[in-house]
């Protein structure tokens, strides 16, 4: 009853009244009614959505007062040391890595910038998962790093909070939350139900109240420490949460939960009772054994899962959860509803409070199991795992209390069986090998666990806690959890397995792969790195290694021949711990390595990896597809190669190290197929592959052998030389930018922020091999980043071909490397030919791996060396120079790398009989020397060595020579496999025949004869009598085709040094010095061998290969030809390309000559109203108020803000020639960037856009002689001329295909032409509108070529520009059209310029003092017959310039105070009778002042403004200046149009004496020049009638105008367009804009962009600001630029030129501070404006080059 009576009263005064009833001392009434109260408000029955409960709420516990004054109140006692800010998705944060200790550390922009980062390795990052500000934890970052609010530790000087201040909250609160959490029960729908569940609509409904809590939050310490309390608060949990017995609701509430509580735990109910079914014992450790015998490997996973029930340690993984505070359900719930941002929000955010952190990490762990769970469920997982790692990454990387959990709460124990669990649900049989009672089970890639990579969430938190070296110490020293985790990698072993197809091409490419290869780094190599950083240490690595190894024997397999896995993580663990053990804590490797046969066992797999990356190479596997050479790929690409090729060859050369080297040997050869390819016979069969295959898998397998003999990456090299060979082999093959070559170098043995200590740092290491190259333009446009390249001498002593092999992606890099190590030694005249690669020194080997020199002096290999170096001698087939290059090479690391005790090695040799046939002993150096007279080779009948006759008999050759094949020896190298296997058995000591089967391949067993049977193989004995030694000596000769190449004594002539670089030559020479050095006994051979007369090199035939290249030569000198021809032909053909733009480019040009700077705060602006556009558009509405529309439309030029321009790439062809190549553009499917139906076409020569023709009038140089001719006649004869020849009415053309192009001209260029800026006048579409149309395109071009040449005539020349125009044929078009429109002759101005006429009082015209004189010179040259003759060109000139210069004196005296004009025009009235007064402009000038002051208006109006103005006097040398900067406009239009039309050269000339010099040019002055600076600008002026009388004509019609200055005839001089001024930082911009909202919606946009024209700010494909389905960028250009638009984007720090309908990304003109731009800001490192970049897209503005110098154009579809 007493809640009825409060609930009706006012809120504030209950509040009030409550809080001082609960503050006396016994308050046990007050806590009643408060009770009652919220029983009665916060009732779950209420729907959530009514906001009066929310109300109550925030009243109670304001305690009476508003509830924003209490939310100050409480802030006020904030204790938080910590800034905790969290955000979600995309938010702007900074990570420093200076300053961070975890590597997962976070900084708000805030923090950041109130903090000192200057130097530090930092960047800014859009953060994908959300994440919270670490400022002020000194668990995850340096307390050097913290921001000045959190730097000082603001605990300490706050007064302690008031009791009664929170009393409310803590009474309030408990039930509120109760509430949310009823709300939530209520709401829950399990997801396999019937019912429609729809979770987000009862989060909506609940959003105001989660957000009320998070407002709670940010309220400070104080409030944080209440609201923990209660959320850990047992007791309350307890008395709460059932509720009341009679409360029937709140029982069914309650039920709920409890169903849901449930399935919670990781193996649901059912599945259990199951299992418990199938067998009794699941407790006991046997059930699982007992199991596996019963269902006989039927049910893979049931088995698994079993197992995994009964083996766990603690059961409470397994178990449901149980719940003992609010903060537990709270989570529940937050899981259940798959994490909604709000509430991850609000648990984030009390993450400052310490006791909190502890608490919630706790239940989080607890939790841990049912969240994976959860997930795996997920329809949204990706959303999902964003948030889960937003909350767990700042939980786990903090050591304290990762430590803490791991002990208390098993974390490791549960992460590592939830991925066990997580797996288990996608596993299928391993298919590696064909037997039937083959037991493994493997997981499937195509499951959409791996898919889409639904684990990460799981495996990056176990890699950030393992990442804690307390964490890592744990896990390492724990067993049965190491068990467990072997038996999770294992289930990768082997996945993704690949068949070769052989006969048809797989219907389908599956890109499983990529799958297979995240889910090995990511869930494999990943943690197993994580630890290996931590077992620099002494951890005892021993029971792991031998853990890894019992692994490996329990799963063991060979692969079948045509299969492949490139996934072996057992294999990859194993070798990395092995290594680190040697390395790091000097193990002894014998005491680690299981037995031989094991080590047999374990070299298979990786063995069959490099043999198919080789296959794949050769293209055996192509019937596969593209995704097997993606594999290849893959496997070596920088982010992989460390964790997968990498220890695979580590491993191969520990068991190279251990095992019988002979066998090794063989055994690669075999993988590799290509034994039967080594025999001294000239044909040979092979049964396992194609003779296209046999060479590159030869040379497969001898890069193998060389990479596996050189490469030191594990066997004793320091991380500072891993990282200087890594970066070494990147540089050479290509320079890179710095961003590329972090990317490239391989991350974990070297992490490259320089973290490890005593390791030297990257940028040490960079600037030390490489130079810096700054960015650069090339002339095409296109933009070079700042690139690094390898020194001198690093190409000179470093450079490591073995490693770029090793390392390339893409063969083309080798090539590239090499291409470029040539230049270098062509450049400093090392070497000018085709060099070999070099031979590099290597590191010393470590002593463990010191048998892996064995390989090197192993009789097998040097009898394939042998060979080969016999059949390359003898010109075999499918022998190549790189199969040489290889064999050289292994050679030379024989004779680098000796065995030290010789004699041990010899005594096993003496009883293998079968090999002595060869060689004597083993050592290389012994061998090299040893002659071998005769082999027996099986070759088949055709072959040409069965024609010879048998040897004679051998036993006379015994006496000479020591030994001779016995028939009983096959002293041939097929020996190899039966050599191999007579090793294997002895070695493993039972002939068992599994162990023969588990290594002989099945191919080579039984000899497979296909059908149409080859000829037989017939024995044959082959004699040779030749050495090693002799054969290299032969091969010299043959190589440098000389007989003697090398005589006798050449040993002491050479010098050593030469012989580091060059061809084969040099390698044969080297490797013979190296070998004299070593033993002189290989010294006198040489010189013996050298001695003799050597026989007759075979004749070298001309190999196809040359002729090729010949060819090739050849076709390119036809082609060239061709080209000439035709180019010769266009020539003397026209037709000319012209592209027509709309340009904008002179309107944006102001009055002063500094740019606009773009604003960066709210305070600044730009003002367009200074700019030429807006003065003329206001100059022509002032005209239109007051005089007739025609003749306004004469008096000004428009286009101004959107005039055509039209430029040509100067190439011309047929009229016919251009109809059939659109038609063919039309034909054409594969269309980039232009629109073929829009009449769009790029020019067939130059490949420049293009979207008119324009024609060329043809028999253009003939007549030019005739209208050249100077002439003597009077000005008033050639006035009278000018007139008639403007009275002819205009013909119009006979039709003809050249006056038909000349109408399609004009089309085209209206239609570039947007409508609005054609029809200025008063009636659209009138003869009038067109007429100023046409005449304004001429006057655009004309200005714009003046912009170009930089706004004058002083250089003088052909610009840039020029090249371009096309102004000739342009006016030629121009004129044709202009003359259909004739001008009324009472109209024409030309009368009122030359005669004294009467004034017709009718709709005043404009007055000839206001019109636009070079729009007046326009009209009359495209107005009279074309071609004009040159004399009435000047005529019209000299007329024109009369009228110029007296505006220009109208406009000088408007300028002067009224005093100053009464004492001009007293003075230059006495002048007036002189006799050359119309040419003395004092003269005129006080005439003109008399004749303008008869109205008395015209000075009235600025005489205020004058004043002001001059404070200066007026002196005759300033009204000079002034009257020539007034008509000097005109005269540079007159100028060019005279060039244009007449092909007159402009002559350069200084700055001050430009008026000079184009006077004279156009005929004005006499062609003697005074000294220039005495050139009086009145000396031009020449009258047709009395000068004064044609002055009171102009002046009088001013009259009666005086609404209109005279100031308006002035024109303003205008300075070059220029683009806005950005700031040096881009910061600055990113900082003002990427939160600034739009003007237009108000938002903040996605993707802001700017304006760099005017400054604007717009939405990019913002479809809140589109109009008319046109999005706003576009929108914008089309306002600002007449559809050029120019724009920066604020997210990417890129710009984009928007013409038209087309766009293309032009590049940043931000560059890092290693001269790269940052696209998308994806790596967030500072960026400075490049000046140079700035200039060439300004440069390009102005000059409308942007369609000819960017290539990628693309439609936008109005979309941007």
């Amino acid at each position: 009853m007493m809640a009825a009576s409060l609930l009706r009263r006012d809120k504030k005064a209950t509040a009030a009244h409550l809080k001082a009833d609960l503050n006396r001392t016994d308050n046990s009434s007050g806590v009643r009614q408060l009770q009652e109260l919220l029983d009665a408000v916060l009732n779950p029955e209420k729907p959530a959505a009514d906001g009066e409960a929310l109300d109550w709420c925030k009243c109670l516990i304001a305690g009476g007062e508003g509830f924003d004054e209490f939310c100050k109140t409480v802030r006020s006692y904030d204790n938080a040391t910590l800034c905790g800010l969290v955000w979600t998705a995309n938010f702007v944060a900074y990570r420093c890595r200076t300053c961070g200790i975890s590597p997962c550390m976070s900084l708000c922009a805030e923090c950041f910038n109130n903090g000192d980062h200057t130097g530090h390795d930092f960047n800014m990052f859009r953060s994908q998962a959300g994440g919270a500000c670490d400022c002020g934890d000194s668990n995850v970052m340096r307390e050097s790093g913290f921001c000045r609010r959190h730097r000082l530790r603001t605990g300490e000087n706050i007064p302690l909070i008031p009791r009664d201040l929170l009393l409310m909250s803590e009474m309030v609160l408990p039930r509120f939350i109760l509430c949310i959490i009823q709300y939530l029960r209520d709401g829950y729908v399990e997801p396999d139900t019937s019912t429609e569940r729809d979770l987000q609509k009862v989060l909506q409904q609940l959003e105001p109240q989660i957000s009320f809590l998070e407002e709670l939050t940010k309220m400070g310490g104080a409030m944080r420490t209440v609201l923990t309390k209660i959320l850990t608060n047992q007791q309350a949990f307890k008395e709460l949460s059932m509720g009341q017995e009679e409360n029937l609701y709140a029982k069914k509430n309650y039920d709920k939960y409890l169903s849901a509580l449930k399935n919670s735990g990781l193996v649901s109910v059912e599945e259990k009772g199951q299992s418990a079914a199938a067998d009794v014992g699941v407790g006991a450790e046997g059930g699982a054994g007992a199991m596996e015998d019963q269902d006989g490997g039927q049910s893979v996973g049931q088995r698994k899962r079993v197992k995994l029930s009964s083996s766990t340690k603690d059961p409470c993984i397994i178990e449901s959860l149980k719940h003992k505070c609010f903060l537990e359900e709270l989570l529940f719930w937050t899981i259940k509803y798959e994490f909604p941002q709000k509430m991850v929000t609000f648990l984030l955010n009390m993450l400052p409070d310490q006791d909190y952190k502890i608490t919630f990490t706790k239940t989080f762990v607890q939790h841990y199991a049912f969240i994976m769970k959860t997930l795996m469920k997920s329809h949204e997982s990706d959303t999902m795992s964003n948030r889960i790692v937003h909350i767990s990454v700042q939980l786990f990387s903090n050591e304290e209390l990762a430590r803490h959990v791991t002990e208390e709460c098993q974390l490791l124990d549960i992460m590592v069986t939830v991925l066990l669990y997580m797996m288990e649900s996608c596993l299928i049989k391993s298919e590696l090998q064909d037997e039937e009672n083959n037991r493994h089970v493997v997981v499937n890639c195509s499951e959409a666990l791996l898919k889409n990579n639904t684990y990460w969430p799981l495996v990056s938190d176990f890699i950030n806690i393992l990442s804690h070296q307390s964490v890592a110490k744990k896990f390492l020293e724990d067993h049965a959890l190491l068990m467990l985790w072997m038996s999770f990698v294992s289930f990768f072993q082997g996945m993704n397995l690949n068949k070769r197809e052989l006969n048809e091409h797989v219907e389908f490419e599956s890109q499983t792969y990529y799958a297979a290869f995240a889910a090995e780094l990511e869930a494999c190599a990943q943690p197993m790195w994580g630890l290996l950083t931590h077992c620099k240490v002494k951890v005892s690595l021993t029971h792991r290694i031998n853990g890894t190894c019992n692994t490996l024997k329990l799963w063991f397999d060979t692969p079948a021949p045509n299969q492949v896995t490139f996934h072996l993580p057992l294999h990859r663990y194993y070798a990395m711990f092995l290594s680190k053990a040697v390395k790091c804590q000097g193990l002894d490797l014998d005491s680690l390595l299981p037995d031989q046969e094991m080590l047999m066992k374990i070299m298979v797999h990786p063995l069959q990896i490099q043999a198919c990356l080789s296959e794949i190479h050769s293209n055996m596997w192509v019937r596969n597809g593209l995704q097997i050479k993606g594999q290849a790929m893959t496997y070596v690409q920088s982010h992989f190669c460390n964790s997968m090729i990498d220890p695979d060859i580590y491993l191969l050369q520990v068991c190279a190290s251990r095992l019988d080297p002979d066998y090794f040997i063989s055994s690669v050869f075999e993988r590799f197929k290509v034994v039967d390819l080594l025999t001294m016979a000239s044909q040979h069969q092979n049964a396992v592959l194609d003779s296209e295959q046999e060479r590159p898998m030869l040379e497969g397998a001898l890069t193998f052998l060389v990479i596996l003999t050189s490469l030191r990456i594990h066997l004793g090299m320091t991380d500072d030389e891993i990282l200087r060979a890594e970066m070494v082999s990147q540089l050479c093959m290509n320079d890179r930018t710095h961003s590329a070559l972090l990317d490239l170098i391989p991350e974990n043995p070297n992490p490259k922020s320089g973290i490890v200590p005593g390791s030297c740092s990257f940028e040490d290491m960079l600037s030390a091999v490489a130079d810096f190259k700054a960015p650069v333009f090339e002339p095409g446009g296109s933009m070079q980043q700042g690139m690094y390249t390898p020194k001198a001498e690093v190409w000179e002593k470093e450079f490591d071909p073995i490693m770029v092999v090793l390392r390339t992606v893409y063969r083309r890099d080798v090539q590239s490397a090499m291409d470029r190590y040539a230049a270098f030694l062509k450049q400093f005249g090392i070497h000018t030919g085709n060099p070999w690669p070099p031979y590099k020194e290597r590191t010393p080997l470590h002593p463990c791996y010191k048998g892996l020199i064995r390989l090197l002096h192993c009789k097998t290999l040097h009898i394939v060396i042998f060979t080969l170096l016999y059949k390359i001698w003898m010109d075999h087939q499918n022998m190549s120079e790189h199969v040489l290059c290889m064999v050289l090479y292994l050679i030379e690391l024989g004779l680098d790398n000796q065995i030290q005790d010789n004699k041990e090695d010899e005594e096993p040799c003496i009883e293998e009989h079968c090999h002595d046939s060869w060689f004597p002993g083993t050592n290389l150096l012994s061998n090299l020397h040893h002659v071998i007279n005769f082999v027996r080779v099986r070759v088949p009948e055709t072959a040409p060595e069965v024609k010879r006759e048998a040897p004679p008999s051998t036993s006379t050759e015994a006496s000479s020579y020591g030994q001779v094949k016995g028939n009983s020896v096959t002293a041939q190298v097929f020996s190899l496999v039966a050599e191999r296997r007579r090793k294997f058995q002895e070695i493993i000591n039972r002939s068992t025949t599994e162990a023969t089967q588990a290594v002989r391949p099945k191919s080579s067993s039984t000899r497979w004869v296909p059908p149409g049977t080859p000829p037989q193989l017939v024995t044959e004995i082959l004699e040779i009598r030749e050495s090693m030694l002799s054969l290299l000596i032969k091969l010299h000769q043959k190589m440098s085709s000389k007989q003697n190449s090398l005589s006798a004594s050449w040993l002491e002539d050479i010098e050593s040094n030469r012989l580091a670089h060059g061809d084969g030559i040099t390698a044969i020479e080297r490797i013979l010095t190296k070998a004299a050095a070593r033993s002189c006994q290989i010294k006198r051979s040489i010189q013996d061998i050298c001695g003799k007369v050597c026989p007759p090199v075979p004749p070298k035939k001309n190999s196809p290969t040359d002729k090729k290249a010949m060819d090739k030569e050849e076709r390119r000198q036809r082609a060239r030809e061709r080209q000439q021809k035709l180019l010769a032909e266009f020539a003397s053909r026209q037709k000319s390309f012209m592209e027509t733009a709309m340009d904008v480019v002179l309107g944006h040009r102001c009055k002063s000559t500094e740019p606009k700077n773009l604003p960066t705060s709210d305070e600044e602006h730009v003002y367009p109203a200074d700019t030429c556009g807006a003065a003329n558009d206001v100059r022509l509405t002032l005209m239109q108020q007051f005089f007739k529309d025609s003749s306004c439309l004469q008096s000004v030029s428009i286009g101004w803000d959107g005039g055509v321009y039209v430029q040509t790439c100067g190439h011309t062809l047929h009229i016919d020639c251009h109809k059939s190549y659109m038609e063919s553009l039309r034909n054409d499917q594969v269309l980039q960037g232009f629109s073929v139906d829009k009449g769009e076409f790029t020019c067939p020569l130059c490949r420049q856009f293009a979207n008119s023709v324009l024609p060329c009038r043809p028999g253009r140089g003939t007549e030019a002689g005739t209208w050249h001719t100077p002439t003597n006649k009077k000005t008033s004869l050639l006035v009278k001329e000018v007139e008639e020849l403007q009275e002819k009415p205009g013909l119009f053309p006979t039709e003809s295909n050249l006056s038909k192009e000349m109408e399609l001209v004009i089309k085209d260029i209206k239609n570039t032409t947007q409508k609005k800026y054609m029809d200025y006048g008063r009636n659209p579409g009138s003869p009038d509108n067109d007429f100023l149309f046409m005449y304004s395109v001429a006057r655009t071009n004309l200005e714009l070529e003046l912009v170009h040449r930089g706004g004058n005539l002083c250089s003088g020349g052909a610009s840039a520009a020029a090249k371009r125009s096309c102004l000739n044929q342009l006016f030629h078009v121009l004129a044709m059209h202009m003359r259909l429109y004739s001008i009324d002759s009472a109209y024409n101005p030309w009368t009122k310029l030359t005669q004294i006429v009467q004034i017709k009082e009718a709709e005043p015209e404009v007055p000839m003092l206001f019109r636009d004189v070079p729009s007046l010179l326009i009209i009359f040259v495209l107005t009279m017959p074309q071609p004009l003759r040159k004399e009435h060109f000047t005529c019209v000139v000299k007329m024109l310039y009369n009228l110029q210069f007296t505006q220009a004196l109208a406009a000088l005296s408007t300028k002067f105070s009224s005093e100053e004009r009464q004492a001009w025009s007293t003075s230059g009235a006495l002048k007036k009778s002189a006799a050359n007064s119309d040419k003395s402009f004092e003269a005129l000038l006080s005439h003109v002042i008399s004749e303008l002051s008869k109205d008395k208006s015209v000075y009235k109006v600025n005489s205020e403004e004058a004043t002001m103005v001059s404070s200066s006097v007026w002196s005759p040398q300033s009204i000079e200046f002034s009257l020539q900067q007034f008509c000097l406009p005109f005269l540079r239009l007159s100028c060019l149009l005279q060039h244009h039309l007449y092909g007159d050269n402009l002559t350069g000339c200084l700055e001050e004496e430009e008026f000079a010099s184009l006077a004279v040019c156009l005929g004005l002055l006499p062609s003697a020049p005074q000294p220039a600076n005495t050139v009086q600008s009145a000396s031009c002026l020449e009258w047709p009638v009395n000068t004064f009388d044609l002055v009171t004509q102009w002046g009088a019609e001013v009259k009666g105008l005086s609404q209109i200055h005279a100031a308006d005839v002035q024109s303003s001089k205008w300075a070059a367009p220029r683009l806005l001024q950005l700031p040096d930082n881009y910061n600055i911009i990113f900082q003002y804009y990427h939160r600034k909202a739009c003007s237009a919606c108000k938002k903040v946009p996605k993707d802001p962009a700017l304006c760099l024209v005017c400054g604007a700010f717009v939405c990019l494909k913002g479809v809140c600001c589109k109009q008319q389905g046109i999005c706003e960028c576009v929108l914008h250009s089309q306002h600002c630029g007449a559809a050029t638009g120019i724009f920066l984007l604020i997210n990417a720090s890129v710009i984009i030129i928007i013409r038209g309908h087309r766009f293309c990304l032009w590049g940043s003109v931000y560059l890092d501070a290693h001269g790269e731009e940052d696209r998308d800001l994806r790596r967030g490192k500072p960026l400075y404006l490049c000046e140079e970049r700035y200039r060439v897209l300004e440069q390009q503005w102005v000059s409308h080059t942007f369609d000819h110098i960017n290539k990628r154009w693309g439609p936008h579809y109005n979309g941007l």
